[in-house]
C-alpha cells in the first residue's frame, strides 16, 4: 500500500488498536491535528501513544466522525480507528499541527493455524464476557470472523494494561498477538477464578457471622422475655468442661460457675470474673505428665556431662529415678499417691551451681523445667493466690508454674527461698509450708483456684544461700543437700571442662584460636579467686578472652600473661603477716557467700580498771563467746603463768573489717587462743586456724559449716585446723584432696590448742606503759 502524509496526534493514557470508535477532548494539539485533518488530509489522521522513553513506530489512520464540544463547552471529537500504519519520517504540512509519512500494513490471509488461535482466543474473551455477564457483547464477538480483527477488540479489554496494548499495536503479525493475547487472558482467567474463590470464601464467612448475630440476639430477646438470659460464650464454657480431661470435683465446680455464668447478666461484673476463673481452670494440665527415664546410667552421664563433683547431689537424684522405676515396675505408683513427690534443699554460697543443676534434673528426667523467684516476696498472695473477691485477683506463683509447665510432674525450682520476707499481708513462709510437705501437697488449695490441686509429683528443688534464715519448720520439710564449694582442683577442673569452652563461644573464638594452661587456671584459682563458686574465675577468663581476641591469632594464655590479660594477683597468703604478733589468732567462719577465714585481734590498753571492749560489728552471740573467753583465761590464767595484774588491765578485742556484720557462735576458741597468746607474748602459728564454740568450763562445743570452713582454710593456705571431737563426723563430706592438703586437730578442750597452736616462748614479755 501507498504511503499517506497526515497529521500525527500522540495520545498520554490511550492506546487505540484497529476497529475502535471513541471519543477525545481536545487540547491545543490535538485541535491543531484535527483542524489539518478536516481541511487537508481528507478528515483522516494518524494517532500514536505517547511512548516515555522512544517514539512510536506504528499508530492507526483514524477517522473523524464528529467534531463539536461535550457538556461543559470543551471541544471534543468522536475518531473511528482504522488499519495500522507505519510512522515515517516528519514531513511539512499546513497548519500547526505535526505530519508524518504513514504507511498502511497491508492485510494478509489467514492461515489454518492463526484461525485455530483465533478460536481459541474467542473462546476465552467469550470466556470473560460471561463472567462480566455482558452477553450483547459476546454476541458481536461471535461474529467476528477476521483473526486479525479479533485480536484488534483487546482494545476495550480493561484486564489489559496500556503497555501490553502498546505491544499490540507494534505487533503487525497476527499470529504473535493472538498467542501473546492467549497467554494473558488465560492468566486474568485464572487470577479472577482465585479472586471470585477468595471473595465467595469471604463473603460466605461474613454471611455465616451476621446470620449467627442476628440468630443469636434473635435467642438472647427470646430468653430475655422468658427471664432466662444468657451472657454469650455460657455455652462454649460448658462444651469445653465437658470435652476437658478434668478430675470429677474439679468438674463439678466449673459447672457450677458455669451456672453463675447463665444466670447473670450482661452488665454484672462478676460475669467477667467467672469467665477469668474458668479459663484459668481449663488451662491448668489436670492430668498430663510426663513419663520419667529411668534409665540410671543415662542418668548420670547426663549430669556428669552438665556438672562437675556435686556427687551428693547426683546420688540423690538417681536414688529417686532408682526407687521411681522399682514402684513402677511392682505396680506401686498410683496418680497423686500421697508423698510420691521429693522435696530437695540445695544449700549453698553463690556461684556453685544450684540453678543450673535444676535444669540439669529436669533435663535427667525428661520433665518439664519452671524457675520460681522467691527472692524479695513478702506477699502470701504471691504462694497462695489472691481470693476471687479482689479485683485483678490471680493464682499463686505455683499454680502458675504448674499453667506454664503444661504437666502436672514438673521439676520446679524455688529459687532464693533463704530471702522470702513477711509484713502485714502475711508469711509466704508460712504458706509454703504445704507446697512442700509430701503428705499434704496432694491437696494443695490456692485461694484463687478453691479445690484442690495434687502436687504430690512435681519434684521441688529449693536454693538458699544461708540456713539460719529459713524458718525451722519450713526447713523441717526439705531434704538438705549442702553444696558448699568447689577445691581448687575442682575449679580448674570446671574451668577447663565448662567454663572456658563457653567464653569462648561468647568471644567468637574457637579452642584452635586461644589455649589456656592448665597452670594458667590453677593460679587464677589460686590467687585471683577466693570465692566458693565460679562466678568470679567466669568473669575473668571473659575479661581475658576479649583481649586476646584483639591479638594476633592463635594464642596461647599461659601464667605469665595473666597479669596484662587481667591485672596483678588479687589474694596472696597473709595468715603470717597478720600473726606476726602477739594477740592474733586465725579463726575459720561461714558467710552468706561461703566459707572464710577470720582473723581475732585482742591488745592491753593501758590503765587498770579492767573490763573488756569489742569492735567489728559483732553481733550479740559474738559479744558473749567474747565474755566467756576472757571469763575463762581469768579463771585459768595461772595454769598458763599469766598473771593478775596484767588482767587488771582494759582488754580491747577487734574482729576485722569493721564495716561488715559478724555474729555465730563459732569464733569462742579463736578468741581464747587471741587473749592467751596475748598476754604470754606468744605468737599463734601463721599456718594454723581454728574454729569451735567454747564453755566456760572450757569444752570446745560443735559448730556448723565444717566443709566449707575447711574449703576456705586451704583456700588461705593454712596447713593445720582445730575443730571439736563431736565435728569428727562431718569429715566424711570434705573432698579426700582437702583433707590431705590440710592436718586436722580433733580436740574437745581448749587446752588442747592453747598448747600447739601457740609459738615457743619468746625472750620479750609485754610490758604495759
Amino acid at each position: 500500500m501507498t504511503s499517506k502524509r497526515l497529521p500525527v496526534l500522540f495520545l498520554d493514557d490511550t492506546v487505540l488498536l484497529p476497529g475502535m470508535v471513541v471519543p477525545i477532548v481536545l487540547d491545543e494539539a490535538a485541535q491543531a491535528a484535527v483542524d489539518a485533518a478536516r481541511t487537508s488530509a481528507g478528515s483522516e489522521l494518524l494517532i500514536a501513544p505517547r511512548l516515555e522513553d522512544r517514539y512510536a513506530s506504528y499508530g492507526v489512520i483514524a477517522t473523524l466522525e464528529q467534531v463539536g464540544k461535550i457538556r461543559g463547552g470543551s471541544p471534543a471529537a468522536v475518531l473511528r480507528t482504522g488499519p495500522r500504519a507505519r510512522i515515517g519520517s516528519g514531513v511539512t504540512g499546513p497548519g500547526a499541527a505535526l505530519w508524518v509519512e504513514a504507511e498502511p500494513v497491508p492485510a494478509t490471509t489467514p492461515a489454518a493455524e492463526v484461525r485455530d488461535l483465533a478460536e481459541t482466543y474467542k473462546k476465552l474473551v467469550v470466556s470473560v464476557l460471561q463472567r462480566r455477564e455482558a452477553w450483547q457483547v459476546i454476541d458481536s464477538v461471535s461474529a467476528i470472523d477476521d483473526p486479525s480483527d479479533l485480536a484488534d477488540t483487546a482494545g476495550w479489554a480493561p484486564y489489559l494494561s496500556n503497555d501490553r496494548k502498546r505491544e499490540l499495536l507494534e505487533t503487525p503479525d497476527v499470529e504473535t498477538r493472538l498467542r501473546l493475547l492467549i497467554e494473558w487472558t488465560r492468566d486474568f482467567l485464572a487470577e479472577s477464578e482465585v479472586s471470585e474463590t477468595i471473595e465467595k470464601d469471604v463473603r460466605e464467612s461474613v454471611e455465616k457471622r451476621n446470620r449467627e448475630y442476628l440468630l443469636r440476639e434473635q435467642l438472647k430477646a427470646i430468653r430475655k422475655e422468658l427471664g432466662e438470659g444468657e451472657p454469650d460464650g455460657t455455652d462454649d464454657y460448658r462444651a469445653r468442661i465437658e470435652a476437658a480431661d478434668l478430675p470429677e470435683a474439679v468438674r463439678e465446680a466449673a459447672l457450677r460457675e458455669a451456672a453463675k455464668l447463665e444466670r447473670a447478666g450482661d452488665q454484672n461484673p462478676e460475669a467477667s470474673w467467672i469467665r477469668t476463673w474458668l479459663d484459668t481452670v481449663l488451662d491448668l494440665p489436670w492430668n498430663v505428665r510426663t513419663t520419667d527415664h529411668t534409665d540410671l546410667a543415662a542418668a548420670r552421664a547426663v549430669l556428669d556431662a552438665d556438672h562437675h563433683g556435686l556427687d551428693e547431689v547426683k546420688e540423690r537424684i538417681v536414688e529417686y529415678l532408682g526407687v521411681r522405676a522399682r514402684r513402677e515396675s511392682r505396680g506401686l505408683e498410683t496418680i497423686g499417691g500421697r508423698g510420691s513427690g521429693a522435696v530437695i534443699l540445695l544449700a549453698g554460697p553463690p556461684g556453685v551451681g544450684k540453678t543450673s543443676l535444676g535444669e540439669s534434673v529436669a533435663r535427667t528426667l525428661g520433665r518439664r523445667f519452671v524457675r520460681v523467684a522467691l527472692g524479695g516476696v513478702r506477699d502470701e498472695a504471691e504462694i497462695r493466690g489472691h481470693r476471687r473477691t479482689y479485683v485483678g485477683a490471680l493464682p499463686g506463683r505455683i499454680v502458675r508454674a504448674i499453667k506454664e509447665a503444661g504437666t502436672l510432674n514438673p521439676v520446679v525450682l524455688l529459687d532464693e527461698v533463704d530471702k522470702v520476707g513477711s509484713d502485714y499481708r502475711g508469711d509466704p513462709a508460712a504458706a509454703l509450708l504445704e507446697v512442700l510437705d509430701p503428705a499434704q501437697n496432694h491437696t494443695f488449695r490456692d485461694h484463687y483456684l478453691d479445690v484442690d490441686l495434687d502436687l504430690s509429683d512435681v519434684l521441688f528443688i529449693a536454693t538458699a544461700n544461708v540456713l539460719e534464715t529459713i524458718p525451722q519448720a519450713l526447713f523441717d520439710r526439705m531434704e538438705l543437700i549442702a553444696i558448699d564449694g568447689y577445691t581448687e582442683n575442682d575449679k580448674v577442673a570446671i574451668a577447663r571442662d565448662f567454663l572456658v569452652p563457653r567464653q569462648l563461644e561468647r568471644a567468637a573464638l574457637s579452642p584452635g584460636e586461644v589455649t589456656v594452661t592448665e597452670a594458667a587456671l590453677r593460679e587464677i584459682a589460686a590467687d585471683y579467686t577466693r570465692e566458693a563458686g565460679v562466678r568470679v574465675f567466669e568473669r575473668l577468663l571473659a575479661k581475658a578472652f576479649r583481649k586476646v581476641s584483639l591479638r594476633e591469632l592463635p594464642a596461647t594464655v599461659d601464667t605469665g600473661d595473666l597479669k596484662d590479660l587481667i591485672g596483678r594477683p588479687r589474694f596472696t597468703p597473709e595468715s603470717g603477716e597478720r600473726t606476726a604478733v602477739p594477740g592474733v589468732a586465725t579463726g575459720l567462719a561461714v558467710t552468706g557467700m561461703g566459707g572464710d577465714v577470720l582473723w581475732i585481734e585482742a591488745s592491753l590498753l593501758p590503765g587498770n580498771t579492767g573490763g573488756l571492749s569489742v569492735t567489728g560489728q559483732l553481733g550479740d552471740v559474738m559479744k558473749e563467746s567474747a565474755q566467756i573467753a576472757l571469763s575463762w583465761v581469768r579463771a585459768h590464767a595461772g595454769e598458763f603463768g599469766i598473771s593478775p595484774e596484767q588482767l587488771d588491765h582494759p582488754i580491747h578485742l577487734h574482729v576485722p573489717a569493721g564495716a561488715v556484720p559478724k555474729d555465730g557462735p563459732s569464733a569462742g576458741v579463736t578468741m581464747v587462743t587471741a587473749l592467751v597468746s596475748l598476754l604470754l607474748g606468744r605468737n599463734v602459728r601463721a599456718e594454723v586456724g581454728m574454729t569451735g564454740e567454747v564453755s566456760l568450763t572450757g569444752r570446745v562445743l560443735p559448730i556448723g559449716g565444717v566443709k566449707q570452713k575447711l574449703l576456705a582454710a586451704q583456700r588461705a593456705g593454712l596447713t593445720e585446723v582445730y575443730l571439736p571431737e563431736r565435728n569428727e563426723p562431718d569429715l566424711d563430706d570434705v573432698p579426700a584432696d582437702v583433707r590431705a592438703a590440710l592436718t586436722v586437730h580433733i580436740v574437745s578442750d581448749v587446752r588442747e590448742i592453747l598448747r600447739t597452736a601457740l609459738e615457743p616462748v619468746s625472750a620479750e614479755a609485754v610490758t604495759v606503759g
